[in-house]
């Protein structure tokens, strides 16, 4: 008979409750990307009990709030993981933890992952706060990087399941020297049920960055991505594959509590599903896009820190779209609340 553990023999019971406040605001009329406001704020409390040094459970519970829906909370789950520590790594199955920013972080940098928006677009950090799967992490001083897999439906006979999975790492070349590496991929299939096509899409990226700390509270630093696709709506239908190919390069200033930064962006036939449409050669309407497409943008975020585990971001941001000129805004507060109870 399997022993029964009780909450006397546990190391540390901690009640922490991670909140997430957004307003983001795109002021687009292009023939890519349509312009829209996410305003809410997104609440996780949870205990967390560690069984000893290496191995922590955690149980409680995600709400997202639509600020104006109809609805309470718009979104509601459980959150129910467990979390093995190593010296170097950690490997999650269950509830994927909520995002972290160090600020100041920036909005081009807010992904769910820290890919890159061309890859996987900012606003889903807000329209999908929850995902459940698995994780990996590993932190050495040379490499480091994490995977993970993001189930987000089921295959039933209404539609096909559907998922996400990648990885984000970076080897370190020398102290001023970094060369990131992305993958990620989104697949929708499944055999219990043919309820639509099966489909892929993937994108990976190979880039360098260079940072420098030429001051003491603050940071300097360039990179350039070369990046490939391919995008298969349809496996039974190849004609409509599409492969592409794209640069992006980045430049970047923190000073204090201030970043500022540029993007530059060329695409040939870049396609991939949950990226930033400003990116993709793909126009609202779902046709294709014949041509070298260019973007970019420019902007500055100012970051504070009013109490410990308090960040509060605004930025601003100035976008190019071919020959479309536009403007957006955003507005982020993040608290991490900790009581430890035992």
């Amino acid at each position: 008979m399997a022993p029964i553990v009780t909450l006397a023999g546990q190391e540390d019971l901690t009640l922490r409750t991670d909140l997430m406040l957004y307003g983001d605001n795109t002021e687009f009329r292009n023939p890519f990307r349509e312009g829209e406001t996410i305003f809410g704020a997104a609440i996780r409390p949870t205990v967390e009990i560690a069984m000893n040094s290496r191995v922590i459970v955690s149980l409680g519970v995600l709400a997202n709030q639509r600020f104006g829906g109809d609805d309470a909370f718009e979104l509601v789950r459980p959150v129910v993981s467990v979390t093995f520590r190593g010296p170097r790594s950690s490997f999650l199955i269950g509830t994927l933890p909520s995002r972290r920013f160090d600020s100041p972080e920036g909005p081009d940098r807010a992904t769910p992952h820290g890919l890159l928006p061309s890859i996987q677009r900012e606003t889903l950090t807000f329209e999908r706060p929850y995902e459940a799967g698995l994780q990996w992490t590993v932190s050495t001083p040379v490499w480091r990087h994490e995977a993970w897999i993001n189930w987000q439906r089921l295959n039933t006979a209404a539609h096909r399941e559907r998922f996400d999975t990648g990885i984000s790492g970076e080897l370190a070349a020398s102290r001023l020297v970094t060369l990131p590496l992305q993958l990620h991929i989104v697949h929708q299939g499944g055999q219990l049920f043919a309820s639509g096509p099966v489909a892929d899409s993937v994108a990976a990226a190979l880039g360098v960055r260079l940072l420098t700390r030429p001051w003491k509270s603050g940071e300097f630093s360039i990179e350039s991505f070369a990046l490939a696709s391919r995008y298969v709506p349809d496996r039974e239908a190849a004609q409509r594959t599409r492969s592409g190919a794209g640069f992006f390069g980045r430049v970047a200033v923190i000073r204090d509590l201030w970043r500022g930064h540029l993007v530059f962006w060329r695409g040939d036939d870049f396609v991939k599903d949950e990226g930033d449409p400003n990116y993709l050669s793909t126009t609202r309407g779902g046709m294709r896009y014949r041509g070298v497409r260019d973007y970019a943008e420019a902007g500055v975020t100012r970051a504070f820190v009013p109490a410990p585990g308090v960040t509060f971001e605004a930025s601003g941001r100035l976008h190019r779209v071919e020959n479309h000129y536009e403007y957006s805004y955003r507005l982020l507060c993040t608290a991490r609340l900790q009581w430890k109870l035992r």
